[in-house]
């Protein structure tokens, strides 16, 4: 008698695998989501505004690669 077996699969490696998939934000993504802080805040919405919440990201990233993201963020604020 032949019995099908499946493998179940293994919970951490299934999690790992869809973490594994997920990208980063997008510099647009990033910004958006910092005007909508801004904005439910009740603050002014300017570049000084925008620059110190890319500061406090920056200062409590956690990759480097995010480092990178919002340095890039915060050179676009100034570029002419």
């Amino acid at each position: 008698m032949r019995q099908n077996v499946t493998k179940l699969p293994d919970a951490a490696s299934d999690i790992a695998h869809y973490f594994s998939k997920v990208s980063a934000p997008t510099q647009q993504e990033t910004l958006g989501q910092i005007v909508g802080e801004i904005l439910r805040s009740g603050k002014n919405l300017n570049r000084k505004a925008i620059c110190t919440k890319l500061l406090h990201r920056l200062e409590a990233a956690s990759s480097q690669e995010e480092e990178r993201h919002y340095q890039t963020l915060i050179g676009m604020l100034f570029e002419r």
